[in-house]
C-alpha cells in the first residue's frame, strides 16, 4: 500500500530532534510520498531543502494568510523563485483565515489573488487554506481562471463543496474527519468524487482521533485514510491507490 500525505510541515521545530525517525515511521506505515508545504519565505526554503534531500519528498512555496500583511515585494519575489523550482509542485499555502485574522482581510485577499496569478503563470496547482471564509474563498476560486488546486484540510460539509469542485479543485481530508462531532465533514468525504479526493495530516497539527493532543506526523495519515475508506465502503488499500494516483496527477508526481 503506497500512501501519499499531501500536506505536512516537516520543517517544524518539533521534528528537529527525531525527523529521521519520523520519516522511518512514515515509510514503515506505507507513507511513501509526502508534500512538505511552505507558509512563508523561511519555511518555504526549508521545505525546498527537505525536498532536495529526499526523493520521496516534494515541496510547495507560499505565504500563509496569517503572514500576508508582512510579505513585501521582496518576499513575494523569493516565493516566486522557490515556486519555480523543479521539486516544488505547488504554490501555497495561501488562502483566507477570517477566524484568527492575524493579517487584515484586505491583505489576505491581495495575497491570495497574487498566489492565484503565480500558480497560473507557473502552471502549478495552488494549495488553499480556508477557515471561516468560505464565501470569500469560493468567490475568488470561482472567478479566477486557474482550474487546478486543492482545498487543504477541508473542514466544511457537503453544502460548501460545489464551487471548489466546479473550479476543478481537489478536496483533502485531514484528522478533522475523524473527530466525533464532525459528521458534516464525514458526509463531505462520502460525496467528493473519487477522482478528486486526497488525504493529509497537516502535521504537526490536527492529529487524528486517538492521538489528539499529541504531535501529528505523516505516519498518522493512515488512520485518516482508513476512516475515509470506511465512509466510502472501500478498503484502505483501494483508497490509498486512488488518493496517490490523484496526488500524482494533481502535483505532477511520477507514477507510484
Amino acid at each position: 500500500m503506497i500512501v501519499t500525505d499531501t500536506h505536512c510541515h516537516l520543517y517544524w521545530n518539533s521534528f528537529d530532534e527525531d525527523r529521521s525517525e519520523v520519516l522511518a515511521r512514515a515509510r514503515a506505515a506505507g507513507v511513501q510520498r509526502m508534500v512538505v508545504v511552505g507558509t512563508e519565505v523561511e519555511t518555504s526554503h526549508s521545505a525546498a531543502e527537505l525536498a532536495e534531500s529526499d526523493p520521496d519528498i516534494w515541496c510547495s512555496a507560499g505565504i500563509h494568510p496569517h503572514d500576508a500583511e508582512g510579505a513585501d515585494a521582496s518576499a513575494r519575489e523569493r516565493i516566486r523563485e522557490l515556486a519555480a523550482r523543479e521539486r516544488c509542485v505547488a504554490v501555497g499555502e495561501t488562502g483566507l483565515d477570517w477566524f484568527k485574522e492575524f493579517s487584515p482581510r484586505e491583505a489576505q485577499l491581495d495575497s491570495f489573488g497574487w498566489h492565484l496569478d503565480l500558480a497560473t503563470e507557473l502552471d502549478k496547482p495552488i494549495i488553499v487554506h480556508c477557515r471561516d471564509a468560505h464565501e470569500a474563498t469560493a468567490e475568488l476560486v470561482s472567478s479566477h481562471r486557474l482550474r487546478r488546486g486543492v482545498m487543504h484540510c477541508y473542514a466544511y460539509g457537503p453544502d460548501e463543496l460545489a464551487p471548489y469542485l466546479e473550479a476543478g479543485y481537489h478536496v483533502s481530508f485531514s484528522g478533522v474527519v475523524t473527530y466525533p462531532r464532525n459528521e458534516a465533514n464525514r458526509e463531505a468525504a462520502r460525496q467528493v468524487p473519487l477522482d478528486r479526493i486526497l488525504v493529509e495530516t497537516d502535521s504537526p497539527f490536527l492529529a487524528p482521533q486517538g492521538h489528539r493532543g499529541k504531535r501529528n506526523e505523516p505516519a498518522l495519515v493512515v488512520p485518516i485514510l482508513e476512516r475515509v475508506a470506511e465512509l466510502r465502503g472501500m478498503t484502505p488499500s483501494e483508497l490509498a491507490e486512488v488518493t496517490s494516483a490523484n496526488a500524482a496527477r494533481l502535483f505532477g508526481l511520477p507514477e507510484a
